[in-house]
């Protein structure tokens, strides 16, 4: 076929992607997949034939937001002709039948474990125009048809799905019903994209998973992940997220004595510091448990740091209860951590539960943030003047010789730099920081001068 020809039937796919890692993942993967039907990928959404909604349903009125994200759309296209509109990820999963019987401007729904059959339902609907809903957990079926398509992600800090799915069922997690059972992907196979990815250029591979330390498969666990991509010579770190405290099993808790390649930083959802809320969400395991695991790592690894989840004011929490998570955070001094006013979500055990009331919640996230905040502060003022390790993975955009990256602990770092330095690891001096932003200085014979 003549090369203009292919170029004119050649369409563009936008997607807007919300929520975790796993989400970004499935949007590079849901990419990959289209082009086999000459969809590629454009950053302007109002050039897109088709605009895929990839979403999230951790956060509070997740449905709601999907819809008001409709309207944008519509509003977008209202003089332009109407593209294929997919809505995928855990609100199409939980929410799907609503959405299409709600929105007759939604041509799809698809669930995160149907992403193969995407190519299929663009199709169906160019030719029949009629609306799809694709939801059954079908994770093998789709893990199979993905080995197929390389990974064409080319950054230098890449994502690598390895586990999806929870069989813990937390009583505020919509997690097992969105994404099914805990299932892990083939050893062998997930070492292929692997080096896929670094032959791209990543440098850098975060594994991922809903549950990724139970990943299991043929014997194999993360640790032997872990040992078998210490091998490649070109890659340079690895992470993993997010973790459940009961699957820090001893295998890995020994990769962290002896493995050179994964960051000495852990995220570990605790959620509370009290064992009455713990065992109310039924979290399964016990601050004891969550501490013992914790000092352990410190004999293996002593300059890990920690980060992690709470959800305050969870139904039941007492002052006693919400003073214990306070005492946590003091205790283990996480560098980072997210937290959160509960809020329901419908379906789950923990939805028809007796909320507290929304003043005192807001006062105790209050308070909980600022000693976060605090702990936070004076980890980065103790960073001045040191030397840190850092990759960095692209120029800044209209920043003239600035250089993004970041350390081992996740920390963004901006330095000034004549050369290239995409793709390296250098040791920087930290010299300022803001709330979100380190700035440094290379230690280099050129003598860079500061951000």
């Amino acid at each position: 076929m003549d090369q203009k020809i292919k170029n004119n039937l050649k369409k563009k796919i936008f997607i807007k992607t919300f929520g975790c890692q796993m989400n970004e993942y499935d949007s590079n993967r849901i990419l990959d997949i289209a082009k086999k039907i000459n969809y590629f990928p454009t950053k302007k959404k109002s050039d897109a034939d088709c605009y895929i909604i990839n979403t999230c349903h951790i956060r509070e009125k997740a449905t709601e937001k999907v819809f008001h994200d409709i309207g944008r759309v519509k509003k977008e296209y209202k003089n332009k002709k109407k593209p294929i509109l997919i809505i995928t990820g855990c609100v199409a999963q939980a929410e799907g039948d609503l959405i299409l019987k709600k929105d007759r401007y939604v041509d799809a729904v698809i669930g995160p474990q149907s992403y193969q059959s995407i190519n299929k339902v663009i199709k169906d609907i160019e030719s029949k125009k009629t609306q799809h809903e694709i939801t059954n957990f079908e994770t093998i079926q789709k893990f199979d048809q993905l080995k197929l398509i390389k990974n064409d992600n080319s950054k230098i800090s890449a994502f690598l799905t390895i586990q999806e799915g929870c069989d813990k069922f937390c009583k505020f997690c919509v997690v097992p019903y969105t994404r099914g059972a805990e299932y892990s992907r083939n050893f062998n196979e997930i070492l292929n994209e692997a080096d896929e990815l670094i032959d791209n250029g990543a440098r850098e591979i975060t594994l991922l998973g809903q549950n990724v330390n139970a990943y299991k498969n043929n014997n194999k666990r993360l640790s032997d992940l872990i040992y078998a991509l210490e091998k490649r010579k070109k890659l340079l770190r690895i992470r993993y997220t997010t973790s459940h405290p009961k699957d820090m099993t001893s295998d890995l808790l020994e990769v962290y004595q002896n493995s050179t390649k994964l960051m000495p930083l852990l995220h570990l959802p605790v959620q509370s510091g009290s064992d009455k809320i713990l065992k109310s969400m039924n979290r399964k395991h016990t601050i004891k448990e969550y501490l013992d695991t914790i000092n352990i790592l410190k004999e293996k690894k002593p300059k890990i740091k920690f980060t992690s989840d709470f959800i305050i004011a969870y139904p039941g929490e007492t002052d006693q209860d919400f003073e214990k998570t306070c005492e946590l955070m003091e205790k283990v001094k996480f560098i980072t951590s997210y937290s959160f006013i509960f809020s329901p979500r419908p379906g789950t055990p923990a939805g028809s539960m007796k909320i507290i009331k929304t003043k005192l919640a807001q006062k105790r996230l209050i308070t909980f943030q600022k000693i976060a905040e605090k702990i936070k502060f004076n980890y980065k003022q103790n960073l001045l003047n040191s030397v840190v390790k850092v990759l960095f993975e692209n120029k800044m955009e209209n920043e003239k010789n600035k250089y993004f990256g970041r350390d081992e602990y996740q920390n963004p770092v901006i330095v000034y730099s004549k050369k290239n330095i995409t793709g390296q690891e250098k040791n920087v001096i930290i010299k300022k920081f803001t709330q979100h932003t380190i700035y440094g200085e290379l230690m280099d014979t050129d003598k860079f001068l500061a951000a």
